[in-house]
């Protein structure tokens, strides 16, 4: 099976104790036979604690929680999400009290949130947390406080709860809290987001997708399932015969959670046609690849199927 490995980090990868290679977010690949159960080591810098798994059958059922893993037709990847770090001392990087919580933001190995009063709540916070800032909101008539790491923005009640976690480029605290989030597409799609909130949870009551710019013609394919996947205007891209089937569309399609290329070796086995790797989910971190392509007229699409 061929295997990919990527890695949020630099990293060495050595298999079964020999020195393969660097491996980083560009994808690389090695042909490896699941039944000798290779033993894997990757090793990052900056002081992170390195990971280490076999390559076998259960990695492609139950993958370890610091991986996630992508099965593709014959071939699987492995991405590094996160690595320890040495360093296990306890760092405070910011308090504060709200509503009779002491909210601490820390590093022990990651980046941690706890809030203590009435109840107690333990959040793990991604590394951008390490530079933090607070600030005290009133939403929906009540307080809750917004923490900051970059535009990662997280929203916690009076009782210490989290109630939004997510990279935002703009928010507004009012009546509701309305968000707009930029999505990694070709056509840097946003999306304007409206909650309501009741003091214990947010509720969705209206989203719109924009997307700022147009996709060059060789790639209307990508932009197309990224806009489904977004909820934004895909109909844009379809023949007046398969407009009327949008509804049936997302059901044929399901629930996938990315939009990602294909491989060199699905372009090897099927050729050069205009077709997208669709992701879904399996388990927490197993994830399936499944292909779709479609067939353009008047450069729109007027025919969509799956490749097998």
């Amino acid at each position: 099976m061929r295997v990919y490995f990527l890695s949020y980090k630099p990293a060495i990868l050595k298999l079964n104790g020999l020195y393969v290679g660097v491996i980083d977010l560009f994808e690389r690949h090695v042909e490896i036979d699941l039944n000798d159960s290779v033993l894997a080591e990757i090793v990052p810098g900056e002081n992170l604690q390195g990971v280490n798994f076999f390559i076998n059958e259960r990695l492609l059922f139950s993958p370890p929680p610091f991986l996630d893993v992508y099965l593709m037709s014959g071939e699987a990847l492995v991405y590094v999400r996160e690595y320890g770090n040495k360093n296990a001392d306890i760092e405070v990087i910011a308090q504060t009290r709200f509503c009779g919580n002491l909210v601490t933001v820390f590093s022990q190995g990651g980046v941690y949130l706890s809030a203590e009063g009435g109840d107690y709540s333990l959040i793990p916070l991604p590394a951008r947390f390490k530079s933090v800032k607070f600030e005290e909101k009133m939403l929906g008539g009540l307080p809750v406080l917004a923490v900051w790491g970059g535009n990662a923005l997280l929203v916690l009640n009076d009782r210490g709860k989290r109630v939004f976690m997510n990279e935002v480029i703009a928010a507004d605290f009012g009546e509701t809290l309305c968000v707009t989030v930029e999505f990694e597409t070709c056509t840097a799609a946003q999306a304007e987001c409206i909650f309501d909130y009741d003091g214990q949870k947010l509720t969705l009551s209206s989203s719109k997708t924009i997307e700022t710019r147009p996709p060059e013609k060789n790639i209307v394919h990508f932009a197309f399932f990224e806009s489904v996947l977004t909820r934004g205007d895909f109909t844009a891209y379809l023949s007046e015969d398969l407009k009327g089937t949008s509804a049936a569309l997302k059901d044929y399609l399901g629930d996938f959670v990315s939009v990602t290329v294909p491989t060199e070796k699905f372009y090897s086995d099927h050729g050069d046609i205009r077709a997208a790797g669709l992701v879904y989910p399996k388990a927490g971190n197993l994830f399936e690849v499944k292909y779709f392509a479609v067939e353009l007229k008047d450069n729109l699409i007027s025919n969509i199927f799956p490749v097998e």
